[in-house]
């Protein structure tokens, strides 16, 4: 947490530039506060989703009959997690959980908790639909370098543009 605060506090210090104009100024900073404050929100979800998936997996591995067991172990989660915290805890979410840690079992280091999540919750989600893993870190890393939102992630995803991509390399050879 004192990694992620530090970084937001560098990232607004880094960016202000006092200038003859307050409000201007003033504009800046809560600008740049308010996208980091979103930014780190999202890294933190998406670090809580991927524990919750990772830590279900091992659950599950420690199970003698691992598919039924799996299925209990959500769904006793989801009901007891959803009366405690509300929806956002049923068992669709909890699934996505941990698809999301099969997925992208590298994604976080919890040996030095480290974090190489760079895109929101929503993003990966939408990743998740991308059986190949190749296309999927193809994706995963265009979203991020090309700052795609959900929604372009998710046409692209449909439009199958990364094949479209490798056809139209292998055509320029």
């Amino acid at each position: 947490m004192n990694e992620v605060m530090n970084s937001v506090n560098n990232v607004i210090m880094d960016n202000f530039h006092k200038t003859d104009n307050i409000l201007n100024d003033v504009q800046t900073i809560i600008e740049v506060s308010q996208k980091e404050a979103y930014r780190s929100v999202n890294t933190i979800l998406s670090q809580r989703n991927w524990l919750i998936g990772y830590r279900i997996a091992v659950e599950e591995l420690a199970g003698e009959e691992r598919a039924e067991y799996g299925v209990e172990i959500i769904k006793n989660l989801s009901r007891y997690l959803t009366q405690k915290y509300g929806k956002g805890y049923d068992r669709s979410n909890l699934y996505h959980c941990l698809r999301f840690y099969k997925a992208f079992p590298q994604i976080v280091d919890t040996a030095c908790r480290q974090s190489d999540i760079r895109l929101t919750w929503s993003h990966y989600r939408t990743l998740l639909q991308v059986h190949d893993e190749t296309a999927r870190k193809w994706y995963e890393k265009e979203a991020y370098e090309q700052t795609w939102s959900v929604r372009t992630l998710q046409r692209n995803i449909d439009s199958q543009y990364y094949y479209r991509m490798l056809q139209s390399q292998d055509k320029k050879l």
